[in-house]
């Protein structure tokens, strides 16, 4: 692992580190803030999955994150959006390819050899930082903006037992039946819509559901709705009678705006569920 930046940050440490990832065949970067409290020992830690055409820098410089993380005592991880470098496959469009990996293990070429996201953020990134960073494992949340919603939720649901609780701000909710989800799972997973199934929010939440507390935002402004879907994980929660808090925010869209302004909600939200 190789430290690109450590600044202090609210009494604690925002870092921005490099390794080489196996199940991406590459090297990855990513940003890890650990509060004061890391000094005395492990804290909890809420991972933040980003959206497309995001890196592991646009949450951490836009959401606001770090200074309600330092008050809560919980360390934040900021992983990239996919694997990049000259040898990775890519694509001109701005929703496939490099910043746009859509946390799944991709079994189709040219993806295959590098885009294998799921397996990168939950055992590649997830034994680094646990290995070299004061973090307690027995206490992880997730959440995520957008793709990076769609990863948290569908992460958190597969993951059984290793998440206190989940949110999201503006996740691609139905991706089976998206055009944010139809042209990626084709490109990435290949035309059989069975394998689909596993990486849809809203499917899993029918079938699954979370065995913890759940918050989503998304706003009424958002001007990629249509896309997101949100009216489906709704009422598959519903119907799970899942634990769930389920919002939308009058005037909102889809930027950082939105999310830097519930930012607090959600780390107030995670620090109920990890300190419980």
């Amino acid at each position: 692992m190789e430290i690109i930046s450590e600044n202090a940050c609210f009494g604690g440490v925002q870092g921005v580190y490099s390794h080489r990832s196996d199940s991406c065949d590459c090297d990855m970067t990513f940003g890890l803030f650990l509060p004061a409290e890391a000094k005395d020992g492990p804290v909890p830690v809420l991972w933040y999955l980003s959206g497309l055409t995001c890196t592991h820098e646009n949450a951490m410089v836009k959401a606001a994150a770090q200074g309600w993380a330092a008050e809560q005592g919980i360390a934040l991880i900021f992983p990239d959006t996919s694997p990049r470098g000259d040898g990775v496959a890519n694509d001109d469009a701005y929703d496939l390819g490099q910043g746009a990996g859509f946390y799944v293990n991709a079994s189709e070429n040219p993806w295959a050899p590098h885009f294998q996201m799921y397996d990168y953020v939950t055992k590649d990134l997830t034994e680094l930082v646990f290995s070299k960073f004061p973090l307690d494992a027995s206490r992880q949340a997730i959440t995520g903006h957008s793709m990076g919603g769609h990863g948290a939720l569908t992460i958190a649901m597969k993951e059984v037992g290793r998440f206190a609780s989940v949110s999201a701000f503006s996740p691609i909710c139905n991706p089976t039946d998206s055009d944010w989800g139809k042209k990626q799972f084709t490109a990435y997973l290949g035309s059989d819509e069975a394998k689909w199934v596993d990486h849809d929010a809203s499917l899993l939440m029918a079938d699954r559901g979370f065995d913890g507390p759940v918050l989503i935002d998304t706003g009424t402004k958002d001007q990629f709705l249509d896309l997101l879907r949100p009216e489906t994980l709704a009422q598959a929660a519903a119907a799970k009678r899942q634990e769930i808090t389920f919002r939308m925010q009058p005037g909102y869209d889809h930027s950082y705006f939105f999310v830097s302004t519930f930012m607090e909600d959600h780390i107030t939200f995670h620090a109920e569920a990890l300190y419980a």
